[in-house]
Order: structure tokens, then sequence, then C-alpha cells
């Protein structure tokens, strides 16, 4: 079925995989998109140079030029396009690489290329936010740190980046720690710094053999947890749904159970006293999960 018109945009796929690059150009020109080819990052470099796009699908292990340098050259053009990053190469530095020089997602190889299509319409969804930057303060594998507009659409961008990093872990315990993180950084989006894209949020993630700890700073006021008549983290303890209702008379969107949820996902939750940063630790227990190393 194809794409309206004004979401139709003009793709270009990167990859020496010939295959691969015919399913994805079939599957987004279906989608009604404009779709381009390269099978290697020269002649990448010569259509960026003679053609405007609005995404590059961009596969880092090319034959000749690094993806990275393909994706720095993306970059610098007038008007530059959103990449995301398509490899088989799971290692935090070129991950955190690709972070730093603003690629839109990172896609690890093998994945269903349905998912090609629904990054494509997140980002068309989310446009203009899918073009704000992310600051990267620190990029080592055990030291993460962001700073990110506060925008919603940033949550989806760098939880996917995140959880890149946190492959390893036992499914279980990576699905804890995603939902966890997911729910304080949009928390603090939307809570801290009010859907305001000139307010900034800070994430960094720390990483050892023995834990992981997540620092979320918002720009906000922070709040009294007793005075969260919307949230259920808030309420009497025999009352655990009242806030249901506070949100339906303030059009709220459902939920409110998210601290609730965190709660018991993490090992430990600890505020600061204005409560508008955040940490929470999970402890590895000796579970595989060595710095440096995915598999």
């Amino acid at each position: 079925m194809a794409a309206n018109t004004a979401a139709r945009r003009r793709i270009l796929i990167v990859d020496d995989d010939r295959a691969l690059r015919f399913v994805l150009s079939e599957l987004l020109s279906d989608a009604g998109h404009t779709v381009d080819q390269a099978a290697d990052g020269r002649e990448a470099l010569r259509r960026l140079d003679t053609g405007a796009f609005d995404i590059v699908l961009l596969d880092i292990g090319l034959p000749d030029l690094n993806g990275l340098d393909v994706l720095a050259h993306a970059r610098a053009v007038a008007s530059p396009p959103l990449v995301v990053m398509m490899t088989a190469d799971d290692t935090p530095e070129t991950l955190l690489s690709a972070v730093r020089q603003q690629a839109y997602r990172y896609l690890r190889k093998p994945f269903a290329p349905t998912a090609i299509v629904e990054v494509i319409d997140d980002a068309i969804a989310s446009a203009p936010s899918a073009a704000l930057s992310i600051e990267v303060v620190s990029a080592r594998p055990e030291w993460v740190e962001l700073v990110a507009p506060c925008v919603l659409e940033m949550a989806d961008r760098i939880q996917s980046f995140v959880m890149q990093l946190e492959t390893n872990l036992p499914e279980p315990v990576r699905e804890s720690v995603a939902q966890a993180f997911r729910e304080m950084l949009t928390n603090a989006i939307e809570w801290g710094g009010k859907l305001d894209p000139s307010r900034k949020v800070r994430i960094a993630c720390l990483r050892s053999d023995r834990l992981l700890m997540y620092r979320i700073a918002d720009p906000g006021q922070g709040f009294d947890i007793a005075k969260l008549p919307h949230a259920a983290v808030g309420q009497p303890a025999g009352v655990p749904i009242a806030h249901v209702h506070v949100r339906e008379q303030q059009g709220m969107r459902p939920g409110g159970f998210g601290l609730i949820t965190v709660r018991g996902s993490v090992d430990e939750l600890i505020y600061n006293e204005k409560r508008n940063e955040v940490v929470f630790v999970t402890y590895l227990d000796g579970k595989d999960a060595r710095v440096g190393q995915n598999g």
C-alpha cells in the first residue's frame, strides 16, 4: 500500500549486500518512497554530492570506505539526511561513534526487513524532532553520557542506542532495565522538561562487571512524591487506583503506574533532594555482562 504524497521520502540504500539492497528497495518503493542505491562508500559519496536525500540506510562494513566515514560526509552536506546505520558490528565503540556523529538510529544485523519500514515511518511521524541533535559528553563503553532536547521522540532514539549496549544481558534483565530506563527518561522529558526542545535532559549510563547504573537529570523544579494525585505512587495504600479518576478529569493519557513499575524492575531507585535527578541501579550478580563484550 503506497504512502500518501506528504509522507513520501527520497531514500538512499548503501550496502554491499545486493540481495539486501533489493529487498529493502522493494519494500520501501511499495511504501511509496523514491529509492536509490549504492554498493560501496565511494558511490554513496557521489550520490550524496549530486542528489538530495531525506534518509540514508547505511551499512558500516563497506568494501572501500568505512560506513562511519560516509556518515560524516552525509551529515556535512547542506541539507543533511537522517542516517540509519545497519551493521553486524556489535562493538560498543562503533555504536558510540555513530551516536557521536548524529546517526538517527542503529540497527544490528540481521534484522527483519520490515524493521526498516517501521524506522522510516517513525522518522516521518516525528519530523522535525527527528533532526534534533544528541550531544555526546562521554562515549566510553563503561561511561556513556548524553544531553538531549526534551521531546518525547528522543526517548525512543536514546533508548534504542542505550539498549544496544546491553545486548549481552540475560533477556529478563535487559527487559527490566529497558522498561525502567524508558519510564524514567519519559518522565524527565515530559514533566521536568515540559516537552520544550530548548530545555535539555542529561543521561549517564555507567556499567561495571557488577552493576548497571543510570542517572537521569531533568531541568525541572523537581516534585514532592506525596503530592502526585495523577500517579499511583502518590496514593494512599488502600486506594491504589484513585489516580485513574484524576487523570480522566484532567484529560491526561492513561497510565500513572510508572514509578511503581520501576521500583519493581530495578534493585535501587534513588532521587536527589529536589527530585529532578534520579539514579537507578541493577546489580548483575555475576551474570555474563562484562564491559565491552557482547554476544
